[in-house]
């Protein structure tokens, strides 16, 4: 499977996921405030049915059937012994104990004409709050309880309050509940899309990565394999030969193989780095101490090459760090700085304390660093010149792993052209 039909399969998931969980989430806030809102409404009406219960309960225990069935201008209930639900909402009914509603002198004709000769009863609803719709139109709320009043007269109240405003708005709520669901969930298609391609833009780094790590592995292998192979074929085609006569062939092949080794080696690190496999191991060491040791051999080759290659040491006491990973990294730096200069130049290394951090200055004169060229000089395998860097026996990893030894150490590395020419590479580690 081609690397696009992999990412681009990948993404769709990773949109798919982001989708649902959108959609899940709007639809969960959705059913969340619904619910919310129409208990709340619902809720309010309850209490007052229930507030109003027990205002009707007091008041009816000092009245008779009579007095409010029949009400008079004598017995017609007043003061505080009027039938009053105390809301204005509520329509109190009274029934006997076969359902009949008794108090048609409390209850005004036009409720009775369009609501109440249509309200159903039904004892199992006793002490419960209820929904009903009469001429499936109107929506009540319903409370029926059983009253026995002071002379042990019995009977049933049902307490009525209208709720078509509350349906009309948990219906309205609803339908913008459900539009908003569609809407945001229609918008959480772009977002989805957005994230999934911010989300995929380190895998295909990585993968991008990879693809040239494996190409610029097979180029490199390729040609020292190449030259080992064809020097040792031409050995065999005259085996009589002494091996003096093929020195230069034999010293080749080590040649190329002490390459391979290195190369190895250092894909070897790198390919550590980008796991969890490597661990620094730290301990305090003079910084001083460790550049001048790893310096001393290359204090000789510059001499021989007629370079001039100075020290200038100012760190004072100790660095916590993993030694043998500092000095890999001046090995590094100190190889770099000989391989790109010329007889003549001068190559300074500098230690100093800045800023409360230990500072590595590798200076030299030689051929420099282009503009573009510093932006990339620490990624894999960048040359800018490779067909020189092979010449010098060039791995290209090297700065790469300067780079990931200094992250390790939570430092900073970076390089800026020296003055008049020539390069500086700047390493800053914590103390």
């Amino acid at each position: 499977m081609s690397e696009p039909n992999i990412i681009r399969k990948q993404q769709l998931k990773n949109m798919l996921y982001n989708l649902v969980a959108f959609a899940l989430i709007f639809t969960a806030f959705g059913l969340i405030v619904f619910n919310q809102v129409r208990l709340s409404l619902y809720s309010k009406l309850d209490s007052e049915l229930t507030v109003s219960q027990k205002t009707m309960e007091n008041l009816l225990q000092n009245q008779t059937i009579d007095s409010v069935q029949k009400p008079t201008p004598e017995n017609r209930p007043s003061g505080d012994n009027l039938i009053d639900p105390r809301s204005p909402r509520v329509i109190p009914i009274l029934r006997d104990l076969e359902g009949r509603i008794i108090n048609f002198g409390s209850v005004n004709d036009v409720y009775y004409t369009q609501y109440l000769q249509f309200l159903s009863f039904n004892q199992e609803e006793l002490n419960k709050i209820v929904s009903l719709k009469i001429q499936n139109q109107y929506d009540f709320r319903s409370l029926l309880v059983f009253l026995q009043t002071s002379k042990n007269e019995k009977m049933y109240l049902q307490l009525l309050i209208n709720a078509d405003s509350e349906n009309a708005l948990v219906q309205q709520m609803s339908y913008i509940i459900a539009v908003s669901i569609v809407l945001f969930t229609a918008l959480s298609i772009l977002a989805s899309y957005i994230l999934s391609q911010k989300a995929m833009r380190p895998v295909k780094k990585a993968w991008q990565k990879q693809v040239e790590f494996v190409e610029n592995v097979s180029h490199e292998l390729r040609t020292p394999l190449t030259i080992i192979q064809n020097s040792l074929e031409n050995l065999l085609i005259a085996p009589e030969q002494k091996i003096i006569s093929h020195s230069e062939t034999l010293a080749m092949v080590l040649n190329e193989i002490s390459r391979l080794s290195r190369l190895v080696t250092d894909m070897l690190t790198l390919a550590r780095s980008d796991g969890t496999m490597t661990e620094l191991s730290p301990q305090l060491f003079s910084l001083d101490m460790l550049v001048k040791q790893v310096s001393e051999p290359y204090l000789e080759l510059a001499e021989s090459q007629q370079k001039d290659f100075q020290l200038d040491l100012n760190y004072p006491g100790n660095i916590r760090a993993d030694k043998s990973r500092i000095h890999q990294l001046l090995v590094i730096l100190f190889d770099n700085a000989l391989k790109y200069t010329g007889p003549s130049d001068r190559i300074m290394v500098q230690t100093e304390l800045k800023e409360n951090k230990a500072y590595l200055n590798v200076a030299d004169t030689g051929i420099g660093i282009s503009e573009a060229a510093r932006e990339k000089i620490f990624d894999r395998f960048y040359r800018e010149d490779r067909a020189r860097a092979h010449d010098r026996n060039g791995t290209g990893l090297g700065l790469s792993i300067a780079a990931w030894i200094v992250d390790k150490h939570n430092g900073v590395i970076k390089v800026k052209p020296n003055q008049p020419k020539g390069s500086v590479f700047i390493v800053k580690l914590p103390k």
